[in-house]
């Protein structure tokens, strides 16, 4: 049966339809999987932060045992310093390790447990220091001397080990949730290029059926139809408009998502705006009319809200950032490489020169060795690959020692290896691909940064038909390895998808 072009029309548009669900599908993946990935992020920082809240009362533990010691060994009040300092400080940490077990999903009785035996063990330690001022060392001397002291403090360490290890098991958890996001989500993206693979034969084939009884009618009726070829050519030009909108989707998703975005910076500056008038109201009532300021008032305009609207803006300031720098990838994604001589080692003086007061501030030094090569490479991609592993050699040196960075290079054959190896914090082994991943850092999370810079720089060495990758141990330091072609070939520009 002949395919009328009433028929061809309407599965043509079934075929679309089913090509831009497959996109939109595609496109929901995608940001499905930057969530769960987001989520995990905040997994890390979690587990991270009940890592260093219960080291930080096991060392405040132990600097008031010290200092205890200290003291009754010595007869010298300096020495209850820690002690004093430690009994000060533990009211505060212990409420805020059980805040960040919590926020981990954890459940506070462990912690509370830890509580009663920081408070039998700050007790003991009062009692041997209320025996020594009294006049009572010997006693106070065998008290420490006794093995409840040593069993106390195993026990607390004990119980903050099983913190960690929990927050750990916790982690671990998110993690393998993560995996099996990341395989559906695999598996869900095959079954959708499936679909689209079957779409574009089906439209292949029915196309072509579509132009061959075209082309039979055509000869039967050229004189009736005189104007067939432009009413074709029309529909071709549609279809072809209507497939350059399906490439554009992604694009555009990705543009709009930033207005809600704006939309509430813009209502969090009003909500700033507002709230100074609010001050400046409740400190003309509380002059001419007290009685009428409630504490929950004054709380609520300069605490509350305040800190509602701080946390506001540090989310949204975030998520401007991560958004900045995913278009900022795409954008140099898709730039054209240009291929140019390129002295690497003017290069790296010129980067280690914008770097110097990091440097001079950090008490470190940064030299390129003698035997920098030459390359024929893209150089705005190279300045920033090199940059990028320069800076965080600075920004994660370790302060324990004076910090040495050295950049090195060699040419062999048609290949180039570039070094970048410093003395610093180093990174755990099994962080060593994961600091490449989109969003994903190692160590201490006390420096500026959204863990892109890496990502980007295997991305760009990658993109130049190099590749980059680590060496680390940590507490010794890190080396960078970048190997690029000695002679890069001219690369166009990936298109944008016609952007409007």
């Amino acid at each position: 049966m002949p395919l009328t072009r009433t028929l061809f029309g309407r599965l043509t548009l079934v075929l679309m339809a089913a090509g831009f669900a497959a996109l939109i599908a595609i496109g929901a993946s995608l940001i499905w999987l930057v969530e769960s990935t987001r989520g995990f992020a905040d997994a890390v920082n979690a587990t991270q932060n009940v890592r260093l809240a219960s080291l930080r009362v096991l060392s405040l533990l132990q600097d008031a045992e010290t200092g205890q010691r200290g003291y009754l060994l010595t007869g010298e009040r300096s020495y209850l310093e820690p002690y004093n300092a430690a009994v000060a400080a533990l009211p505060e940490a212990l409420p805020d390790l059980t805040a960040r077990v919590i926020a981990d999903g954890g459940v506070p009785g462990p912690v509370q447990a830890l509580e009663q035996q920081a408070r039998e063990k700050l007790a003991e330690l009062a009692q041997t220091i209320a025996l020594f001022e009294a006049g009572q060392r010997q006693e106070a001397l065998a008290a420490v001397r006794s093995e409840r002291g040593r069993q106390s403090m195993d026990e607390i360490r004990a119980e903050i080990d099983g913190l960690e290890r929990r927050s750990d098991a916790r982690l671990a958890g998110r993690s393998a949730a993560l995996e099996r996001n990341g395989r559906m989500l695999l598996l869900g993206a095959a079954l959708v290029l499936g679909l689209m693979f079957l779409v574009a034969v089906g439209a292949a084939v029915v196309s072509h059926r579509y132009l061959r009884e075209l082309e039979a009618a055509h000869r039967a009726t050229r004189e009736a139809n005189e104007g067939l070829e432009a009413r074709v050519a029309e529909r071709t030009a549609a279809l072809a408009a209507a497939n350059a909108e399906i490439q554009r989707f992604a694009y555009i998703v990705s543009h709009d998502l930033r207005a809600p975005l704006v939309n509430v910076m813009g209502f969090t500056a009003e909500l700033e705006s507002g709230l100074a008038e609010l001050r400046s109201l409740l400190q003309r009532a509380k002059a001419e009319a007290p009685a009428l300021v409630t504490d929950g008032a004054q709380m609520t305009v300069e605490e509350d809200l305040p800190e509602a609207i701080g946390f506001i803006r540090s989310s949204t300031e975030r998520m401007d950032r991560l958004i900045n720098a995913i278009l900022r990838l795409s954008r140099e994604g898709r730039r054209a490489l240009r291929p140019e001589r390129v002295a690497v080692a003017a290069m790296v003086e010129t980067i280690i020169g914008s770097l110097q007061h990091q440097l001079d501030a950090a008490g470190a030094t940064a030299t390129a060795e003698p035997g920098l090569p030459e390359l024929v490479t893209d150089r705005l991609a190279l300045e920033q690959i090199l940059g990028n592993l320069i800076d965080n050699a600075v920004k994660y040196l370790d302060p324990s020692r004076p910090g040495r960075i050295t950049v090195s290079g060699v040419r062999r054959g048609r290949q180039v290896t570039l070094e970048v190896a410093d003395n610093g914090r180093g990174i755990d082994p099994r962080d060593h691909d994961r600091v490449f991943e989109l969003f994903r850092r190692s160590g201490r999370q006390d420096q500026k940064g959204e863990g892109i810079g890496l990502a980007h720089v295997r991305a760009l060495a990658r993109r130049m038909g190099g590749e980059v990758t680590l060496e680390s141990t940590p507490g010794v330091g890190s080396r960078f390895r970048l190997t690029l072609p000695a002679i890069l070939s001219a690369q166009p520009a990936i298109p944008e998808g016609s952007p409007p």
